[in-house]
């Protein structure tokens, strides 16, 4: 029993996990392997209202609170990290459609988004930075009512299967946001395989050769791109990330409680062996700690809270760390077992590494972090 959650948010929570073991969890081995999503998996998530669960019911969504959203992302990660990541990522894009697009941007794309029949991607980064979002070298120009978009994003999450892309551009020195529809001829993309980790994610390289995008196809106004839009969908991405490592820790610590209970080594269950106790016990602590750091990151988010930012870069910093340190606890319990192709710890250790990196190392967030720490301690 969790107590610092609400009677409703347990029943929530317990709903989403029926549904991630029911409904994801058998698939996620062949999601890694295959390096691909099934469509069938993103028409459940959309059909259980699980994409842009956070997006007013006005258009279709479920008006989740933080709190609620974390959950659910802590249960995807669980179950699987590459499904929590396109959650994560077409929240992003749907995030900022709602919050900076214009009427009829939101009627004509977050209904196709909500609904699991238009992809999106999140592209921001480039060959030649990535935590630097300010060096985007990408450039938009106008072209009479159009803009012309040229450059080279790579990394971009379902970039080989999104039919709409949120894309960052310098237009006249001004970072500026534009959705661009796949269709384009000057668009193209080509997939990036072998992936470390979350390698469900179908990430690509994306190519704008003077790529034409309507005037209205710009999200906010000029200069909007990197301080707000940006801004707040990685904020978003980083909760989710920080609750997904979560439920990656949480997954691990079951696999080796079951583990160790069934495993004997010199006529003994191997969990009686001491240090085998202490990783279990440092498992345990470490990812309790870390689900109680993103409640609070939700909780703050909820209250509106001037430093809710903050309490999210140190959930994801914290969660995404503890992460690594429990997958690979898992692997060194599981032994031979452990590293074998077909291991889920060997899985979670390869995805756990990953969520250091994604939405923000863990060197970018020190360093925020660190940068906050002197008014916190007043």
């Amino acid at each position: 029993m969790l107590h610092h959650l609400s009677p409703e948010q347990q029943d929530s929570r317990r709903a989403f996990r029926a549904f991630a073991e029911r409904v994801l969890m058998p698939h996620a081995a062949r999601f890694d392997a295959e390096e691909l999503l099934s469509r069938d998996s993103i028409l459940s998530l959309a059909e259980h209202g699980y994409i842009g669960s956070m997006i007013s019911p006005e258009f279709k969504g479920r008006d989740f609170s933080p709190v609620q959203y974390g959950l659910l992302s802590e249960e995807l990660g669980r179950a699987c990290q590459s499904i929590r990541n396109f959650v994560a990522v077409q929240d992003m894009v749907a995030h900022s459609i709602e919050m900076w697009g214009t009427s009829a941007q939101k009627e004509r794309w977050l209904p196709g988004i909500l609904s699991g029949e238009t992809v999106a991607a999140f592209a921001l980064t480039e060959p030649d930075f990535g935590s630097d979002a300010a060096a985007v070298r990408t450039t938009a120009t106008s072209a009479g009512a159009d803009f012309l978009l040229t450059g080279t994003k790579k990394w971009i999450s379902f970039a080989q299967t999104a039919r709409l892309f949120l894309v960052f551009a310098q237009l006249a020195g001004e970072h500026t946001a534009f959705l661009v529809e796949r269709d384009d001829h000057r668009l193209q993309v080509e997939p990036i395989k072998g992936l470390l980790g979350l390698r469900g994610s179908m990430l690509g390289s994306i190519r704008f050769d003077e790529c034409r995008v309507p005037a209205e196809s710009m999200v906010g106004g000029p200069g909007f791109g990197l301080a707000w839009v940006a801004a707040n969908a990685l904020d978003l991405g980083r909760y989710s990330t920080a609750w997904g490592s979560v439920g990656l820790a949480q997954a691990c610590l079951e696999a080796c409680s079951g583990y160790a209970d069934a495993r004997r080594q010199y006529g003994t269950q191997i969990k009686n062996h001491q240090l085998v106790q202490q990783l279990l016990a440092d498992m345990v602590t470490d990812t309790m700690a870390a689900r109680l750091l993103c409640h609070h990151a939700g909780v703050s988010k909820e209250k509106s809270d001037v430093d809710a930012v903050h309490h999210t870069l140190m959930a994801k910093y914290r969660a995404s760390t503890v992460a690594v340190r429990v997958a690979s606890d898992a692997v060194q319990i599981h032994g031979a077992q452990g590293i074998g192709a077909d291991s889920p710890a060997q899985r979670h250790y390869r995805d756990a590494k990953v969520l250091e990196i994604i939405e923000g190392t863990t060197q970018i967030q020190q360093t925020l972090i660190g940068g906050f720490a002197s008014s916190a301690a007043r």
